[in-house]
Parts: structure tokens; sequence; C-alpha cells
């Protein structure tokens, strides 16, 4: 690949993250990361490397995506049979399978394998393995995978194969927005799997996921010299991810195997073992194959490392969900180069299965190399009692059965392990606004017994001792966590009243609550649904819900004891007349009157106008002081019929009033 190439691709790739990072930053999170002139000057520089080099990525801006929505999945026959591979965990036989020949070994990654098909340098097809014979046709969710190429410089007909993925740490992500513990996904295949065959690929953009080619099936017209390295390079060149490789012989094969284990320690994409291939393409293809495999390449699979141990405990670990998880604790056991004590069990179907007792012994062993599973029960007494009652609130428990999985769940609605949403919300920024306490944190704290009100976290300080010794505290984060708490004693009413959590009660409506009722916390607490209802903006929904809350006495007595902690601002009454009540605007760009859009936000609100982050057919103007620019905004009022003002023609025909 030649240099400048190399060069181009790259700038490419990283032009389309951060683009799209400017993008998230300034629509998402109503930030800027650079300016609007900044914004279009790389814009400009991607769309001429993007047709200087014919490499367009799925996740590039200049691409505008139409999602497909489809009935069911087409299925197609695939050209040639896509055999599984032969396999092995042994090292020394992975070195003479060779033969004396040079090699080229890869990650096996763990996803779902796709079939790509490209003709005059566009994505014509892409089928999903299926059962070898027959796959899926998927073309319409392929276009949404974040790094595939949707146009590319070679014409002739490409076919390669790749494999579809959702990396751990977007696995994570997606799973942490699931609340129920039972609808989360099991593993980032399996995620994967769903994402990439559903019927409306909107949903598979959402997704995440990324393709890594590993296998290059006909290039039309293209001579390797039978080199499987220079098909791979030659994928690079278009533009495509491609598996990572090292190439390798009989006698550097224990050395290479030694660097894909250390590596896959901190690997974000998961992989269950290795591949090894032979360089020669010719020679390997002239092996054949057998009834099952083909004998050009195999698979190597990790040796697990096992462990006996003695099982200690089952902690028992309840959720915001109420369902309780059981985790496994051992005699600390050394297990692919650290020290591991604990493994998570599931559920009650798997703590059955394996007849667990405490003082069993079991065995151990890292499930590719990463998460500490049970292997077996050597002892199996099948002693261990399900708890009857709740570790956190003492309620009744009770075992329920889903889709033939038994799992233990807390019936009492009020559980504090049910509140960590709920305090989550309290700290955030546009709430409480205290740092460091992440949802990690606020769970252990309430598992401890530390928090059961809101109240509750201005006495973090009786429990220092326990605090501190809990992994990853320290007196240092101990101290800066105190300093956030007592910095937010200071505050203002409509924080307190978003930070309640009470069902339709957003920033903007908490604001206009507490301006219309003159920032009188009492008034609020005693308001009725049929007052309430006669606010603008409040119907009869949030009126009820917001009342049925005030009129709760654990409410009311909580939020007694939360105002004993606090000293709530009140603002100096305004006269200010509210012309703009009723009223939505949307803000866009770089201002010159302003210093920033939050400070025109307040001047809206402060009018009673509303400032919302995108542009609906119920805004009334777009304020942007760049109307000719071809940004999404201003594309969308046009669509909507939708006004663009400057920021000098909104002061004078709104603010100057």
């Amino acid at each position: 690949m030649e240099r400048e190439s190399v060069q181009q691709l790259e700038r490419i790739k990283e032009l389309v993250e951060l683009l799209n990072r400017a993008s998230k930053a300034y629509y998402a999170e109503d930030t800027e990361i650079m300016s609007n002139y900044e914004y279009d000057k790389l814009y400009d520089e991607l769309v001429g490397l993007e047709e200087k080099t014919g490499i367009v990525l799925a996740n590039s801006p200049t691409v505008n995506v139409g999602y497909e929505a489809v009935l069911e999945l087409p299925k197609e026959a695939h050209e040639s049979p896509m055999l599984s591979l032969d396999k092995t965990k042994d090292r020394e036989a992975l070195a003479a399978w060779l033969n004396g020949k040079e090699g080229l070994l890869s990650w096996k990654l763990d996803g779902l394998t796709i079939v790509l098909t490209y003709r005059d340098g566009r994505l014509e097809k892409a089928v999903t393995r299926g059962n070898g014979e027959i796959g899926e046709v998927i073309t319409g969710n392929a276009r949404t995978f974040k790094n595939l190429p949707l146009s590319i410089a070679f014409k002739g007909e490409l076919i390669l194969r790749g494999e579809a993925v959702i990396s751990y740490s977007d696995f994570e992500e997606i799973n942490s927005k699931i609340e129920s513990e039972a609808e989360k996904y099991k593993n980032p295949r399996n995620l994967c799997s769903g994402s990439v065959r559903q019927l409306n690929s909107e949903v598979t953009a959402g997704r995440n996921v990324k393709l890594y080619a590993f296998n290059l099936v006909k290039a039309q017209g293209v001579d390797f010299a039978g080199s499987k390295e220079a098909q791979f390079i030659f994928l690079k060149e278009q533009g495509f991810d491609v598996v990572e490789y090292k190439k390798v012989t009989p006698q550097t094969m224990a050395e290479t195997i030694s660097y894909f284990e250390e590596k896959i320690k901190t690997y974000d994409i998961p992989s269950d073992g290795l591949v090894l291939t032979f360089e020669d393409v010719a020679y390997g293809e002239s092996l054949g194959r057998t009834a099952k495999f083909p004998r050009h390449s195999i698979a190597f699979k990790w040796k697990d490392e096992i462990r006996e141990t003695t099982l200690t405990e089952v902690e028992w670990s309840a959720s915001r969900t109420g369902l309780i998880n059981p985790v496994a604790i051992f005699e600390p056991v050394e297990l692919e180069g650290t020290t591991v004590s604990r493994a998570s069990v599931h559920n009650v179907s798997i703590v059955k299965a394996l007849k667990l007792g405490l003082g069993d012994r079991i065995t151990v062993y890292k499930a590719n190399m990463i998460i500490p599973q049970i292997a077996e029960n050597l002892t199996g007494s099948d002693t261990l009692e399900i708890p009857k009652v709740c570790p956190v609130c003492g309620g009744a428990t009770q075992i329920r059965q889903v889709s033939d999985v038994q799992s233990l769940y807390c019936t009492n609605e009020k559980c504090d392990a049910k509140k960590i949403k709920a305090f989550s919300l309290f700290v955030s920024r546009d709430a409480m606004n205290i740092d460091g306490l992440s949802e990690a944190t606020l769970e252990k704290f309430i598992n401890a017994g530390f928090l059961h009100e809101f109240a509750d976290l201005y006495h973090l300080d009786k429990y220092q001792e326990e605090i501190t010794s809990m992994e990853g505290f320290g007196e240092k984060s101990y101290r800066n966590m105190m300093d956030a708490i007592d910095k937010s004693k200071e505050t203002t009413l409509p924080r307190v009243l978003y930070a309640l959590g009470i069902a339709n009660i957003g920033v903007a409506n908490a604001k206009m609550l507490c301006k219309q009722f003159d920032y009188d916390v009492s008034a609020l607490m005693n308001i009725s649904a049929e007052e309430l209802s006669q606010v603008e903006g409040i119907g009869d929904v949030i009126a009820a819900a917001f009342v049925e809350y005030m009129q709760d006495e654990d409410n009311r007595r909580r939020m007694d004891n939360l105002f004993k902690e606090i000293y709530v601002e009140k603002p100096e009454t305004s006269n200010v007349v509210q012309s703009l009540a009723g009223q939505s605007f949307c803000v866009t760009g770089s201002l010159n009157h302003y210093a920033s859009r939050n400070e025109l936000k307040e001047a809206i609100e402060e009018k009673g106008g509303k400032v919302t982050g995108s542009v609906t057919s119920k805004t009334v103007c777009l304020i942007n002081n760049d109307i000719t620019s071809n940004s999404s905004k201003n594309k969308k009022v046009k669509e909507l019929g939708v006004s663009i003002v400057t920021e000098d023609e909104f002061i004078e025909k709104y603010l100057s009033n």
C-alpha cells in the first residue's frame, strides 16, 4: 500500500471520527468543540479525500443513510459452502500444522460472519453465514455498520467475508440503559446477532456494529501472486478494517501466541481464539477439505486455565429492577495472571444446576480469558439456601421463571435497591449537581445501608471509615465527594423540584412551575390537580402525577428531611412580562451578543419561552447567525416551513419589548 494512500485513508478515518464527535457534542450535548467555520473546513477536506480515493465510510457525515424496514429477511444460498474450521488447543500441534510453511495468525472474532459483494465500487449485497449453505440478506443493515465502506476505489466484482462485532464497551453501554436485568443481553455476540438481523435498519444503526474483514473470496482481475497478506493489504487499501494478524513460522509460533494472549486481557473486541491460515493461498487450497473442514486454515481455542478452590460464600446482590443476583465468593486463586475471588452465578437455575453449597470444592476459569466463571462443583452438596428475604430491605423474595430461567426477585416495591435510578437523577448535573457519585458508587452505598432517602446523602460522613476502605475509594476521593455534597447544599428550587424525579417534571417544567408559583414550596406541595392543570403546558396527566407525589405522606416526610439539609435560594421577584409564554425556540451556531447559547436560553426562559434541542413543527423560529449554511437544522426548518432569524433579528422582534 503506497504511503500516500495510507495517509489519505488514515486522514479520512480521523476526519470522520472528529466530525462525528463534534456533531454529537453540538446536537446531543449542547456544547461546541469547534467553530462552524472549522467544522465546514474539515467537512470540505473529507469530501475532497472521498472523491480522490473513492472511499466513503458508512459513518461518514457526508452520507445520508436512508434506513430500511422489511417484513422479513430474504434467504439466499451461498455460491460456495461456508465451512467451520477444525480446532485445537495444543500450541505445539498448531506449530506442527504449518508443516514448515509460513502462515498468518489472526484473531478469531466472536460475532456474526457476513459475506459482502461489491460491484462498480458500491456495496451491492450483504448476506449472513446462516447455516453455511443458506444465509439471510441484510444489505440495508450492513449499510449502517460504523466502519464499513459503502463506496470503494476498486470497480471490479469484489466478494469478501468479515465478522460483524459489537465491542465490550458498546455492549456495556447498551446494557446499562436497560433497566430490567432479565431483559439485558447476555454477551456481545448475542447482541450483535440480534442487531445485524433486525427488520428495521435504524435499530441496527444505533448499536455501533463494526465489521472486520478476514477473508477475500474474489477480486475480479487482481493478481495477488498467491499471497494471503497481499489480499489483506488490498482490502485495507479499499478502506476495510482488517482483522489484526501476524506472520508466523513454526519457530515463531509460541511467541506470537503469547502476544495475542497478553493483548486479549484488554482487547475491547470479543474474541474466542485465533485463526491460523497458510500465507501461500494456492498451497492452502491444494490441500482440499474434509467432509467438515477446509484444510487451508485451523482455529486455535484458548486452553482454559482451571483452578480448584473452596466456595466460602454466595453474595446475593439486589438491583434496581428487584432482581437479586447470586455472586460466588471463593478462596482467591491465580487465573490468567490475576488474582480472582468472585464469579457471577447469574441466576437461581445455575445455582441449582451446579448444586452449590458453602464449603464445596469448585473449579473456576476465565471465559475467553476475561470473565471468571465456575466450571464445575466437585462436591455437589446442593445445600445452599435461596434467601427468603431481600439482603437490602428485608422484604420477602420470590423465585420467578422467565423463558425457562429461574431468578430471585425482591417483592417490596419500596426496596432501597430500586432507588438507584432516583438517586442517580438526584445527583445529576441539572439536578443537585454532585460530582463523584456514579451509579455504581450509589449502588454500593445503598446496598451497604448508607442511603435510604435523599437527605441521607448529607450524612455520609458517618460512614467515612467504611467508605474509604471500599474498592476504588481513598481519603482523597472521599474528600472530593464530600466537598461536592457540601457545595450542593446551596441550590435553587427548580433544581430541587427536578431532582425529586416526579413523573414528567423535567428541567423546563420545573423552572416554569417554580416561576408560576413564586418559588413557594408550600404552595407547590399543597396545590390541587384542578388548579395545576390550568397552568399552560401542564395537562391533566402531569397535574395528577405531580399532586399524587406531593400528597404521599412518605414523599412529604422525605422532602421535609431534605429541606432541613439544604439552603434554597429564592430569586428576586421578576416583573418581566411573559411575552414568550407558550412559545418554543431553537438556537444553533455561534452568537455575537451572548456569551453562550445557555445565556440566550435563560433570556428566553425569563420571558416565559422554551428552548428545545431540535427543530419541530411547533418551533416558532430557529436562531442562527449563519442563515445560508447547509446545516441539518437549517435544512429541517426549511422542510417544516419554520423561519430562520439572526440573533439581531430575534432580539429586536422577541426580546426588546
